[in-house]
């Protein structure tokens, strides 16, 4: 970080300097010069600051892998010859010692030479990060001073520069995407290999332990996922009977009905709820809700579990309410005035008006964000772990506790277990249709959006 404030520094020297120089080549005439003096500064600014601090971060990216294989190639043979998390201890302990710290195991005479080679190689290679990053942003100044004439394009060079940074954080997002993607997919197809995509798919009972030895007792796992599929969907549809009707009458309201001074409170008031942690919403269903509703139950004579669907689902149909009353109340505002001065000119009452004209012109805007909830729904798992528990039931009584995929996820990666176990495994295979799943709704809420959107002059 020291190295990058000082390259920043010279750029910033740099920027001024070629801000004055472009202005004294211009003399008392600005107009003469094909882009204003600001740019000259900010192109003599990028060539110093930007190929320096690039190769510095590369090359902060390369040198461990660079020590690392300069520390495996001088070990000894009976070192290489052990198996490979034991060398990657073994390496981190070179690391640490060479930073000063105590090691995790015991010193040796082997670990003690590693580790004053590591170091002596990373002192090199921090002098010579040192003196190129400064040599290359010296570079670049004189380089970007030199440029400086009444002709040249530096505004085109200077957006070509950030076109080009725009482009690598697009870049690297759609990158880290595929990444994500890839990873899921990969570790699916693995545990595809040990258990059917049938069985996996319309399998009727989820039980995945597993033993963890051949010698031990344990059961082989069933991966059958329609009763977490079934209590994923089961909750989503309480929650969404809750937040749809909430949302969209409360967004009628404030876009129709409310005055400017109680929309200002209102609207913000209830944006709030998208800011509660989901830890909160699960302490109130579990403390709260649940027991509330498992007295009324018994009040009436029916059984209700101390963990239901019915409790996850009405409190994360409270959490999503300002996402179905934030994205409707967008949508309706977006509508036109005249279209809503037309119909009451017409003779149409404010009713009539909203059920007839505002809410079909708004309807795509409308159904996008209903599934855009949906999705939020689909992926939440603090509420159901704390409210509906983590049996995988294949109900639909919202009395009884059921789980979701994401509950799923949570547990399978929890405890000791071998990564490469179907156990493990199933929870990316889980990930993969959880991302399947959303992928799909925002597709639709998208295409919804594009074929039946309204356009008015």
């Amino acid at each position: 970080m020291i190295l990058v404030v000082v390259i920043v520094f010279l750029a910033l020297v740099g920027y001024g300097l070629g801000r004055s120089r472009a202005k004294a080549a211009a003399g008392n005439d600005l107009a003469s010069l094909h882009s204003r003096p600001g740019y000259h500064g900010w192109h003599v600014f990028l060539l110093g600051a930007g190929p320096a601090v690039a190769l510095v971060l590369l090359w902060l990216i390369v040198d461990p892998l660079v020590l690392r294989w300069s520390v495996e190639n001088s070990l000894p043979p009976e070192i290489l010859e052990q198996p490979p998390e034991m060398l990657d201890f073994f390496i981190q302990d070179v690391a640490r010692v060479a930073d000063g710290k105590l090691p995790h195991g015991g010193m040796t005479p082997a670990l003690e030479s590693s580790a004053a080679y590591y170091g002596w190689l990373d002192s090199i290679s921090t002098v010579l990060r040192y003196v190129i990053g400064l040599l290359v942003a010296v570079y670049g100044l004189h380089v970007g001073l030199g440029h400086i004439s009444l002709d040249f394009r530096a505004r085109n060079r200077v957006e070509a520069w950030i076109r080009a940074a725009l482009l690598a954080m697009a870049a690297i997002s759609i990158v880290t995407t595929a990444g994500i993607v890839f990873s899921v997919l990969f570790e699916s197809l693995r545990f595809f290999e040990k258990v059917p995509v049938a069985d996996f798919l319309f399998g009727l009972e989820w039980s995945p332990q597993t033993a963890l030895r051949a010698d031990q007792v344990g059961s082989s796992g069933s991966f059958g996922a329609v009763p977490l599929f079934a209590g994923t969907l089961l909750i989503t549809l309480i929650a969404m009977a809750v937040a749809g009707p909430i949302g969209m009458l409360s967004a009628m309201y404030l876009a129709e009905y409310a005055s400017s001074g109680f929309r200002a409170i209102a609207k913000p008031t209830l944006e709030i709820l998208a800011g509660v942690p989901t830890v909160v919403y699960g302490f109130f269903a579990a403390l709260t809700v649940a027991p509330f509703i498992r007295g009324v139950g018994e009040s009436v004579g029916l059984g209700v579990s101390s963990e239901s669907a019915l409790a996850a689902g009405l409190v994360m149909g409270i959490m999503i309410i300002p996402f179905v009353s934030s994205l409707a109340d967008d949508a309706i505002s977006a509508v036109p005035h005249a279209l809503r001065d037309a119909s009451l000119g017409l003779g149409a009452t404010r009713a009539e008006t909203i059920a007839q004209v505002i809410v079909p012109a708004a309807l795509p805007g409308i159904v996008a964000g209903f599934l855009l909830a949906i999705s939020r729904a689909i992926g939440e798992t603090m509420i159901v772990v704390m409210a509906a528990g983590l049996a995988a039931n294949l109900t639909g009584n919202p009395l009884e506790a059921v789980t979701t995929v994401t509950v799923q996820i949570v547990t399978l990666l929890v405890g000791d277990q071998e990564f490469d176990s179907a156990k493990t495994l199933a929870a990316f295979a889980l990930g993969l249709v959880l991302f399947v799943a959303t992928l799909l709704l925002n597709i639709i809420a998208l295409h919804v959006m594009q074929t039946y959107r309204e356009k008015y002059d």
